[in-house]
């Protein structure tokens, strides 16, 4: 882990001490594990006890869970022996959300090709590319970077993107290139059940350009507005009617964890 990034990460946030969308999260840590070949040292029940119990010491009602599994101690080399012990790393830290004027306003991005390495979907704690990627936002004095690969949108550094255009939520598709996000998927399923149309497909550069809405989303961000995107306006430039919907659905389904 120390040498390589050989491991992966999980991070579950925690509102009014309870999970959401827990268990999927934990489902995502194993299957990482499984694609790393690092065996997964606990069931999900058991990670699922480890995790509560850590969220009731903390005794921070709004906490955001990070969970850390590496290959393991061993003698550096590229082929670690087969019965090296994975280590685990555990914390829950004060859960802080973006300030309500980013909502309000919206977020101001950049554009760039991903330069990231082709297995997106796996958490591995190896972020470089990320790191790179969110520097490059930071030098051009933008809150985050909306990366494209072939012509085609992925995400951002940290978070998933989408757009929206005449009414339809297009959402990159989950595969090797972007990260299934929890919340992405979470973010789909209430627009789904709340009468909302999503399209899940392949998304030209040149289309988010012309997006009515963009959004981005995270675990601990729930669903935030862009409003700007290489010094333009998105849409009307400032948040629309579709995000302010989405918006208040997950204030709702927080509410009712």
């Amino acid at each position: 882990g120390l040498f390589f990034g050989d491991g992966v990460y999980e991070v579950i946030p925690y509102f009014g001490g309870k999970g959401l969308r827990a268990q999927e999260h934990l489902v995502r840590f194993a299957r990482s594990m499984a694609l790393l070949d690092i065996a997964n040292p606990h069931s999900i029940e058991e990670w699922t006890a480890i995790v509560e119990a850590l969220v009731a010491h903390n005794k921070e009602p709004n906490a955001a869970v990070y969970m850390q599994v590496t290959r393991g101690v061993a003698k550096r080399d590229f082929s670690p022996s087969k019965d090296t012990v994975p280590t685990v790393f555990l914390m829950a830290n004060k859960l802080t959300q973006p300030p309500a004027s980013l909502y309000e306003n919206g977020l101001s991005c950049v554009s760039g090709d991903d330069a990231r390495w082709g297995h997106c979907n796996i958490k591995a704690t190896a972020l470089l590319g990320a790191v790179m990627h969110k520097h490059e936002a930071n030098q051009a004095g933008a809150d985050e970077i909306v990366l494209f690969r072939d012509g085609f949108l992925t995400e951002s550094s940290a978070s998933n993107v989408a757009m929206v255009k005449d009414g339809v939520i297009l959402c990159p598709p989950m595969d090797n290139l972007i990260l299934g996000g929890i919340t992405y998927q979470l973010m789909q399923d209430l627009a789904r059940m709340n009468g909302m149309a999503v399209e899940a497909r392949k998304i030209r550069r040149r289309e988010v350009f012309t997006a009515d809405e963009l959004w981005m989303m995270s675990s601990t961000k729930d669903v935030i507005p862009i409003t700007k995107l290489d010094g333009k306006v998105v849409g009307t430039g400032k948040p629309g009617a579709l995000f302010k919907k989405m918006s208040a659905l997950f204030q709702d389904y927080k509410a009712k964890l």
